[in-house]
């Protein structure tokens, strides 16, 4: 693969990567929290670097991934939460709520990047595949995984509803009833049961056959006329865009109002002395 020479313009990147082969450009998330975990760099980076290939002539269709073992852990809590902590407290007046409802708009942003840029994105997900690692993958045109990819809409088990587009875009993937079992549950499932619910369409033996098929797949949609397929992307989400803007609004709102709470610190505390939480519904 060749350097993506037109991000040029950007700084140098911390949580991504961008290589080109041809007309495909691939984007591979590369920490540096663990197991590609998303901190403050990720939700900076993502929009500008698919800001640049939306407007990059040479680049007609992308690969989403994530390297070692796995796609994303998700949100990196450890590192967001030292911001987010005055925002969160019980007794957080207007002025903190609305800071929060405006870093949660700007999250949406980010994930909002990857959907609305006009080249199609194939999601190559291998591993763990977890909270923002679903928002990122479910904003992509295409999902395909390894057999060992593990998924989890896993929010409400720390004590938050899903803010960043997992509730607003899966529906419309696997349909209403599996997004709602998948999100009241938080639980996990392999990628045998992902391709069943259609929440990916193939699923390869190991990590390196599923970054050839999502490279070759890539390729295949790249090699069609450019304007056309950013035609048919734009045609396709007409019907859905509306609703989804309307569903990220509304959750934003919701968050700002009801996140900060005892549950969510419980389930905060619990995760940094690696224990159950314990949730008492206040």
């Amino acid at each position: 693969m060749t350097d993506m020479t037109d991000l040029t313009n950007l700084e140098d990147l911390v949580s991504l990567k961008v290589d080109r082969t041809g007309t495909v450009a691939e984007v591979t998330l590369i920490g540096p929290g663990k197991g590609n975990a998303m901190g403050p760099d990720f939700w900076r980076e993502l929009p500008l670097v698919f800001a640049a290939l939306d407007a990059d002539p040479q680049v007609n269709a992308i690969v989403l991934t994530g390297s070692g073992a796995s796609f994303s852990y998700g949100l990196d809590l450890p590192a967001m939460m030292g911001m987010w902590a005055p925002l969160l407290a019980g007794d957080a007046l207007a002025g903190p709520r609305t800071a929060l409802l405006k870093e949660v708009r700007t999250l949406q942003e980010s994930v909002n990047a990857v959907a609305g840029c006009r080249k199609p994105v194939v999601a190559a997900i291998a591993g763990w595949c977890i909270g923002g690692g679903v928002d990122v993958t479910s904003a992509a045109d295409i999902r395909l995984a390894s057999a060992d990819a593990k998924f989890s809409v896993r929010e409400t088990k720390v004590a938050i509803v899903a803010d960043l587009g997992s509730l607003q875009r899966l529906s419309g993937i696997i349909g209403e009833g599996h997004l709602r079992e998948l999100a009241l549950t938080g639980r996990d499932i392999d990628a045998a049961r992902a391709e069943k619910i259609g929440l990916v369409n193939d699923v390869y033996p190991d990590q390196d056959s599923l970054l050839a098929a999502a490279r070759a797949l890539a390729a295949e949609i790249a090699a069609n006329p450019p304007l056309v397929v950013q035609g048919v992307k734009d045609v396709l989400e007409v019907n859905t865009q509306r609703r989804i803007a309307e569903g990220l609004r509304y959750v934003s709102t919701w968050n700002a109002a009801f996140l900060p709470s005892k549950d969510l610190g419980e389930a905060m505390q619990a995760f940094l002395e690696r224990r159950q939480p314990e949730f008492k519904g206040e």
